[in-house]
């Protein structure tokens, strides 16, 4: 008979559900200490990338049409644009500042980017936001604090990797098309 790791059936529901596993997340060491068992478990039984990184874990589908993590990469996206704007490193807000959704708000209201957050459906206005955020709580992207307020969970970095992975190939798109 095949023994799993402890609380397996819960890590793998938390990974099917979306979730990131944080590293203060009471599953996050079994996942970490049976990260090869995860790597071939999530791949043969579903086909899906296991990752695991100092801070997190989580799996990616190649098969997903999510329009989820398209969304949250907008926002995040918009929202370092919006704090850079403002004289801000926003990585350092990312990784340690305190947001309030009012904060949000006004920032989504007076970004520059106006045509690409009306077009949004999970961006277009507050309550659009609100719900985008609630998404992103229970995917352990943020985390309430209150509620009016939230951080940033480390998680934040797939989606800032993934933007940066994508200006990287427009940059080689354009340079070869020159």
């Amino acid at each position: 008979m095949l023994e799993y790791p402890a609380n397996h059936q819960e890590i793998v529901e938390q990974f099917l559900n979306g979730r990131f596993i944080l590293h203060d997340d009471k599953l996050f060491d079994e996942v970490k200490t049976n990260e090869n068992f995860y790597i071939s478990f999530f791949k043969r039984s579903f086909g899906y990338q296991f990752e695991v990184t100092a801070d997190f874990a989580y799996v990616i589908s190649d098969e997903s049409n999510e329009n989820l993590s398209r969304d949250i990469s907008v926002f995040f996206a918009i929202l370092c644009y919006e704090l850079d704007k403002n004289g801000k490193n926003f990585l350092e807000e990312l990784e340690y500042g305190y947001f309030e959704y009012s904060q949000i708000d006004d920032l989504f209201a007076n970004s520059s980017y106006t045509d690409l957050i009306a077009t949004n459906n999970k961006l277009k206005d507050s309550s659009a936001r609100k719900n985008l955020f609630n998404e992103m709580n229970r995917r352990n992207i943020i985390a309430k604090e209150s509620d009016d307020t939230f951080t940033i969970t480390p998680a934040y970095k797939v989606f800032i990797d993934f933007a940066k992975e994508l200006a990287t190939n427009k940059i080689k798109g354009e340079s070869t098309s020159n």
